[in-house]
């Protein structure tokens, strides 16, 4: 192949460069270099030429409009002289006619006078001659207006006041006379006994006009009309020669598409001049430039693959009349170098004439030849495919004949190989096969379609499974898998389904039971609801009951510890007697505890009743601990316990600052307590994670670790040897995990026994992280 290209390369640059040569379509010889350029010209300005065309023609309608407007307005002014002139000199005229005869006294004389005068020179009747007295009235008037003897000619013309005193020096004045446009003129008797009146209709004066305008407007129209008719028919044609031209060259196109879409070409073969044409795409296939030229028979020649035909001979047999048609498939070469696949058909037009002459087509065949490979090649894995899978395979077409089958379907039917030849009936083959010991056939949802599934047991006791379906060409295709073994297990299976069903049976035993357990379940939580809403409301009760009691009972103690103060302080004298002293000091002492005590009661019952409110607040830690470490200062010297304070600088807390005191005082007060002799106290200040800590740790006795959980709730307390010397409600530190939550912080205690106790209170720093 690589020898060929280089044989042929030369002679493929040369039908290149031959067939590269392209001359303008149209034209040919010595017209087309005469004629070329001023075609060209043409073609160049025939739009323009086109377009101008009614611009022409419109330009052409005005300026004939524009002239003969100017010739009819011109008309019309001649006319108005014309006509004033007239009126002018009648008016003159009848007066020195009336001056020089003798008949201004007789009204029929000066009738007659009238009537010559209006017959005679160029007045006609088109014009009205009228001679008034001296006090207006008409005495004699032509005989188109007869109808205005006796009256006041001033009361005739509107707007002619000028003519009746001027006379003729007002000159000829356009009045109104019934409603219409009237020329008139007068002229004063030179007795002074009355005047000469001369008067035109204008509609009289202009009716030639009109008639005139009327005339040629309708000319105008005719024409105007018959140039646009004309001027329609012209761009129609042009239109229809437009779309004559549009419809050749789509019908070109769509030949040349539809020759490139079908990889084809048309050529024609000249055999008497030995020239051949091809169409455009022709060239596309093989990728030359497209000639309108003829090619030479040894160009064409020349692109021939040597080893698929001879053009020579083949020309030789044409001429010779051994062959009217071709048909052959060969190899052309292409632009690039490479070989297209070709199948030319073509047929001599006329075998009786003297001169051969064939018309065909070329067709790219390269895909179609690549494609059969290919599919020899499918067919060939296909069929290496079915031979090698495990079920048996057999392909009937749609005449019932066999097309083909593996060796698994001929060892498990019987057949041997002379058997199975393609294009067997089915009949005969099924024939020749083994007899089944049992066949049944299946449910099949795809039976409606032409399918079927069959179970088969051969002669031999194996079991095949066999599924039947419809190809899309009508044919049949069975496939069939050896079962046996799924045959074997089913017994088994079915032994399994009843052990299966006994065992659903007692679950099923075991699910009503547990049914029976679950509705006792959910009778015992609506009993256990009703006795969580009843200790609620007793929980409320008490509360409220906690909280009335201790506002009756604060009333009188705070007497009780008045009174003691004032027996302590000896405002009214002396007790008289040391133990009366002593008696009062234990009274104010047992008051105070008690008030405390209550206060604390008080407080937990509105806590727990939801009645303490919050009042939050910017609060400055440092100083609020030292107020509360003064309050406790008393009793942590009688026991000289040191109180120690690690705050850091600038710690602000937004929270109550009444509740956070207390919860400080509470925690320091239990922790003075429970610390012996020459204790130690150590608070802690700090933030950690947007929230305050704050702890609290001594060496006191600590509390047993079973002891913790029980610490925090109302009434609470750690019995041990060191608790029994101090007594307490157990309210403190209930009171303090309390409002410790209701800031949204948690209150947590460490202890050791023996070692001492910390107790930390973390509390949000901002009010938004407190609310979430």
């Amino acid at each position: 192949m690589a020898e060929a290209d280089a044989r042929s390369a030369p002679e493929t640059g040369s039908f290149a460069r031959r067939s590269g040569r392209r001359n303008p379509p149209g034209l040919s010889g010595n017209a087309r270099v005469l004629a070329a350029p001023a075609y060209q010209r043409l073609i160049a300005a025939e739009p323009f030429l086109r377009r101008s065309i009614p611009t022409l023609i419109i330009v052409f309608l005005i300026v004939i409009a524009a002239a003969r407007t100017v010739s009819m307005i011109a008309w019309r002014d001649d006319i108005d002289r014309t006509g004033r002139m007239i009126l002018a000199l009648g008016a003159a005229q009848l007066a020195a006619s009336l001056q020089s005869s003798a008949s201004e006294g007789d009204p029929a004389a000066l009738q007659r006078l009238v009537d010559n005068a209006g017959a005679m020179g160029p007045f006609g009747l088109r014009y009205v001659l009228a001679v008034t007295d001296a006090e207006m009235k008409v005495v004699a008037i032509s005989s188109s207006s007869s109808g205005w003897n006796g009256r006041d000619l001033d009361h005739i013309i509107v707007g002619g006041q000028p003519l009746f005193l001027f006379g003729a020096r007002a000159g000829v004045l356009d009045v109104t006379i019934d409603g219409e446009e009237w020329y008139a003129v007068t002229s004063a008797l030179a007795s002074g006994s009355g005047m000469t009146a001369a008067l035109a209709s204008k509609d009289v004066v202009f009716a030639e006009w009109r008639r005139m305008v009327s005339l040629n407007v309708t000319l105008f129209v005719i024409t105007s009309g018959v140039l646009i008719i004309i001027l329609y028919a012209y761009f129609s044609q042009a239109s229809r020669a437009q779309t004559a031209d549009r419809i050749y060259e789509q019908a070109h196109q769509r030949i040349d598409l539809a020759l490139v879409r079908g990889r084809c070409g048309l050529w024609d073969w000249d055999m008497g001049r030995g020239r051949m044409y091809w169409s455009r795409s022709m060239y596309d296939l093989l990728g030359y430039e497209t000639s309108e030229e003829m090619l030479s028979f040894g160009e064409v020649a020349a692109i021939i693959h040597p080893e698929d035909a001879d053009l020579f001979d083949l020309a030789n047999q044409i001429v010779s009349r051994k062959i009217d048609h071709i048909d052959r498939v060969f190899r052309m070469q292409h632009a690039l170098g490479h070989w297209v696949w070709m199948r030319a058909r073509a047929q001599v037009i006329d075998p009786e004439a003297s001169e051969i002459h064939l018309i065909g087509i070329a067709v790219d065949i390269t895909e179609q030849r690549k494609l059969a490979r290919e599919s020899e090649m499918a067919d060939m894995r296909l069929r290496t495919a079915i031979e090698n899978i495990s079920e048996s395979f057999v392909l009937w077409d749609a005449e019932d004949r066999l097309v083909m089958c593996n060796t698994k379907f001929q060892e498990q039917m019987g057949l041997a190989e002379a058997d199975v030849a393609p294009g067997l009936e089915r009949e005969d083959l099924q024939r020749r096969m083994k007899p089944f010991a049992l066949e049944r056939k299946l449910a099949n949802p795809n039976g409606r379609d032409g399918g079927a599934t069959f179970e088969r047991q051969l002669a031999d006791g194996r079991w095949l499974q066999v599924n039947q379906s419809r190809t899309r060409d009508g044919g049949t295709v069975s496939v069939g898998a050896d079962i046996t073994l799924l045959k074997q297990n089913q017994e088994k299976l079915v032994d399994s389904e009843r052990r299966l069903m006994a065992t659903i049976h007692d679950l099923s035993l075991a699910r009503r039971a547990e049914e029976e357990r679950a509705l006792e379940m959910s009778e015992l939580n609506r009993k256990y609801m009703r006795e969580t809403e009843r200790a609620e409301a007793a929980s409320r009760a008490k509360s409220e009951f906690l909280a009335n009691m201790s506002h009756e009972l604060r009333t009188p103690l705070n007497a009780i510890i008045g009174f003691s103060e004032l027996m302590q302080s000896n405002l009214f004298g002396k007790l008289g007697s040391d133990r009366y002293e002593e008696y009062a000091r234990d009274i104010h002492s047992a008051g105070t505890y008690l008030l405390g005590v209550i206060n604390d009661i008080l407080d937990m019952s509105k806590i727990e009743a939801g009645q303490f409110a919050l009042q939050r607040e910017e609060i400055d830690l440092d100083a609020l601990m030292a107020e509360a470490i003064r309050v406790i200062s008393v009793q942590a010297d009688a026991k000289a316990i040191s109180v120690e304070t690690r705050i850091a600088a600038s710690t602000v807390l937004h929270a109550d600052r009444r509740a956070i005191k207390q919860i400080v005082i509470n925690l320091l007060s239990n922790a003075v307590k429970f610390t012996g002799q020459n204790g130690h106290i150590v608070v802690h200040a700090r933030k950690v994670a947007g929230a305050l800590v704050l702890s609290i740790e001594d060496n006191g006795c600590g509390i047993p670790k079973d002891a913790l959980k029980k610490l925090g709730r109302p009434f609470e307390q750690v019995q041990n040897q060191f608790s029994k010397n101090h007594t307490g409600s157990g309210l403190g530190l209930a009171i303090s995990r309390s409002l410790t939550e209701m800031h949204g912080g948690v209150l947590k205690i460490k202890s050791e026994e023996g070692k001492g106790t910390i107790v930390s209170v973390r509390i949000p720093v901002s009010q938004m992280q407190a609310a979430a």
